[in-house]
């Protein structure tokens, strides 16, 4: 019965979200008590589903009863269940920031985009095959345009399009990926070609190669990776401040793509595609994290820096990924979660800025309302995402420092690491000073009335601030789910034996 449960994530919004369509678009109360209520009763059933999975348990959803690999499979495992929850958790808060803001009154279909968003995410994080990963990616692309362009203007326009061009050329690739692989292994199940993939032919390997390459690259485009991270400052910056909150999770699914398929099908034992994972991420993603942080140090506006440090944040964690090792990969997972909440906070305090100030833009204006608050919040935000202790990404970047320390060129990622969190400290040091320190000194003590708003988008940007102070406080046990985690990653016989039965694993002996 609890492999049942599995589904609940991608079946109700899928069901939630035409509902609030045909029957609540004109009631914006009904919209919100429909879509708060999925929202909770979802992270109720991811947080079942994290403790289920913590047992080490791998369990699987067959659509129709239809086995593997002839049927689609969802699959839970702690990767995936530790996946949903984030994604649950994010979700909540954000649309808590949403509802007190009342950013969902500047469209009617705010709540049934957020809701196949949500679906989409789930359902990438879930899925064992990867055809499905590619119609869950979709699910995403057409949710997020609608978020995107919510409320209109022309800049936002500009940039959705961008976006879906961006995204839209590296689905296409992946259908081509699909189609190859297919072609050579005879199936499109992840753990079914996990078994077939080391008995290939000869003749057949440059082909997987090729594959495995043009999904790297599919992936790299929605992690936003150098040199084709261009959609990411613009789409982030000119979406609404809480849709780019959620975005924050947006390219973390690019990282999970990448973990998922290149220990499980391409795994380091595979010796057609050994060394190429890391010989084509680590030198990207140092370029992604020194762009980054470049960009937070030269960006004009709160919205861009936090844009930046979005890619930054993306190049840490893809130069974890690169060593594909249990180590390096515990420090990733730890590292994807803390920057998840570091960015969705910096985009909620954007929002905060630009709706006291009216721009978020950095340059001398009077001393916004509420500035102290603000201005605590935007210290916490800044010092987790630049790396400085005593918050999570602090412990983030330590833990990457330490499992990469005897990797090839390891004095080199520890100065580019190391370098760029001095950087980010700048760039958050100057803005902090322009909108919050140097407004009191030129504008003297007067400061303009609060604006019109209830405490919700202050009690939801709080608990993002408190959520990245349990990352701290709570390190202990949550990288002890993440090495289990990344063991579970490294030893693919338990996955493909949940999927396939005992006749796959023995066909990886």
């Amino acid at each position: 019965m609890l492999s049942h449960w599995i589904i609940v994530p991608i079946i109700l919004p899928a069901l939630i979200a035409p509902l609030l369509v045909l029957s609540a678009r004109y009631d914006i109360v009904l919209q919100r008590v429909i879509s708060l209520a999925s929202v909770v009763f979802l992270l109720g059933v991811t947080v079942a589903l994290t403790w289920t999975a913590a047992g080490g348990t791998v369990e699987v959803y067959e659509m129709g009863n239809w086995p593997a690999p002839f049927g689609i499979v969802m699959v839970l495992d702690r990767l995936s269940a530790m996946m949903v929850l984030m994604t649950s958790v994010l979700g909540l808060v954000v649309l808590l920031y949403v509802i007190g803001t009342g950013w969902d009154r500047r469209g009617r279909h705010f709540h049934a985009l957020f809701l196949f968003q949500l679906m989409g995410l789930y359902g990438a994080m879930l899925t064992g095959d990867l055809f499905n990963l590619f119609v869950f990616f979709e699910v995403l692309l057409i949710a997020s345009y609608g978020l995107m362009v919510h409320g209109g203007g022309k800049l936002r326009l500009q940039a959705g399009v961008q976006y879906v061009i961006y995204n839209l050329a590296g689905s296409t690739l992946f259908l081509f990926a699909l189609a190859t692989l297919y072609g050579v292994t005879g199936t499109l199940n992840m753990a079914d070609m996990a078994v077939k993939a080391p008995a290939l032919a000869e003749g057949d390997a440059a082909l997987l190669r090729t594959a495995a390459a043009m999904l790297l690259i599919v992936f790299a485009v929605k992690g936003a990776l150098v040199p084709i991270h261009f959609w990411l400052p613009n789409t982030y910056t000119h979406a609404p401040a809480p849709v780019a909150a959620l975005f924050a999770i947006m390219t973390k699914v690019g990282a999970y793509a990448v973990i998922r398929v290149y220990t499980l099908v391409f795994g380091p034992g595979l010796a057609v595609t050994n060394t190429m994972p890391a010989d084509w991420i680590l030198p990207a993603a140092l370029v992604t994290l020194i762009i980054g942080m470049a960009g937070v140090l030269a960006g004009g506006s709160l919205s861009r820096m936090a844009s930046f440090a979005a890619i930054g944040s993306m190049g840490t964690l893809f130069i974890a990924i690169s060593a594909f090792t249990p180590e390096a990969t515990l420090a990733a997972l730890y590292y994807m979660v803390h920057s998840t909440f570091a960015g969705a906070t910096l985009f909620l305090i954007v929002d905060l800025v630009q709706r006291r100030r009216g721009s978020c833009a950095l340059d001398l204006r009077a001393p916004m309302a509420q500035s102290g608050l603000i201005a605590a919040m935007f210290f916490a935000a800044a010092i987790a995402t630049a790396g400085m202790p005593p918050l999570s990404g602090f412990l983030g970047k330590l833990l990457v420092l330490d499992a990469l320390r005897s990797e090839p060129g390891a004095a080199l990622i520890w100065t580019v690491i190391l370098a760029t969190s001095l950087i980010a400290v700048l760039g958050f040091a100057r803005a902090g000073s322009m909108l919050f320190w140097k407004p009191h000194s030129v504008a003297g003590d007067g400061t303009p009335p609060a604006p019109q708003l209830n405490a919700l988008p202050l009690v939801a940007t709080g608990a993002m601030l408190a959520l990245l102070l349990a990352l701290t406080v709570l390190a202990g046990p949550l990288t002890g789910y993440m090495e289990a985690t990344s063991a579970q990653l490294y030893d693919t016989s338990t996955y493909i034996e949940a999927v396939l039965g005992t006749d796959g694993v023995e066909g990886t002996q």
